[in-house]
């Protein structure tokens, strides 16, 4: 039991609205709580997830996550915020954290008086999707495997969490398609998903004519995905901007060769659920991904 309640911020991530992107709490000195305090702080702010500091080892800041309902291994949206929260009281620079998946180093910056954070995940890793456990993910979002993307093979991913990733083909479907939040929970707890089921369209190629050829006409080549991360805890269906599933969809695509790294991949989210966001995938040859993206303060 704690005699003092401690301060908890609030941040959005990846977005630059406070309205918009992830939000996360963050509570900066969690050093005098039990595990039981930050889980019930953590369902009390409601958000996905809560980010604690809970102490130091080796240099880095020991970071713990929690949603509403349960501990997680890693989240990204809170890792951003967390690092910004950071960044504005200290100063940017390099942050490290010290996670229970492994070591996390962010990267803080200040551009036109807004603070960055560019993290870089755990080493990526992939797996095949079992034929029934597929079927169940479209199953669970009322849909077959014609509306499959036939150039992304479904696959699990891990960049500090294991995300079943799926490609769709049609902007109809994905746009519409719904799920029952009891039988999302129950798919994940089954599996043992600690967070997010990713579902991604690509977007159509940044492209424009010059001269009757095309050039790309950003700085990301054109290569777009928008996302939609199903992840039920309390009142959250449907998560706005999934930062270790950004991280799980750049060693998705390096796994499959869909990039030819150094790669840069921009992924929107949140459209769906009136939060939108955007979150920016830097993947390497080799070793963990580069997520960054923009923090804001809520309230």
């Amino acid at each position: 039991m704690v005699t003092d309640s401690p301060e908890i911020l609030r941040y959005a991530a990846f977005a630059d609205d406070p309205a918009g992107g992830n939000p996360a709490g963050v509570v900066l000195d969690a050093s005098a709580l039990a595990e039981a305090d930050m889980q019930r702080i953590a369902a009390e702010v409601d958000y996905a997830e809560t980010a604690f500091i809970t102490g130091e080892r080796d240099g880095a800041r020991v970071v713990r996550y929690f949603s509403p309902v349960a501990e997680v291994p890693f989240c990204g949206h809170a890792t951003v915020a967390t690092a910004v929260a950071i960044a504005e009281r200290e100063g940017v620079g390099t942050i490290r954290f010290a996670t229970p998946v492994g070591e996390v180093v962010i990267e803080t910056s200040e551009a036109d008086g807004a603070v960055r954070g560019a993290f870089t995940s755990v080493a990526t890793d992939t797996a095949p999707i079992a034929e029934p456990v597929l079927q169940a993910v479209l199953d669970l979002i009322g849909l077959g495997r014609d509306a499959l993307d036939e150039r992304y093979a479904p696959l699990l991913s891990y960049a500090g969490n294991w995300h079943p990733v799926i490609v769709l083909r049609d902007a109809a479907a994905f746009d519409a398609f719904t799920f029952d939040p009891a039988a999302a929970r129950a798919l994940l707890d089954e599996q043992g998903w600690p967070a997010t089921i990713t579902v991604l369209r690509r977007l159509p190629d940044a492209a424009a004519e010059v001269d009757g050829a095309t050039a790309p006409d950003r700085a990301d080549r054109g290569l777009r995905f928008e996302a939609r991360n199903i992840f039920p805890v309390g009142r959250i269906t449907e998560d706005p901007a999934t930062g270790a599933a950004a991280a799980a969809v750049g060693g998705y695509l390096r796994a499959i060769g869909a990039v030819t790294p150094p790669e840069r991949v921009v992924i929107e989210q949140g459209r769906h659920v009136g939060r939108p966001g955007e979150l920016v995938v830097d993947i390497p040859e080799h070793g963990g991904i580069v997520v960054s993206g923009r923090a804001v303060p809520i309230g």
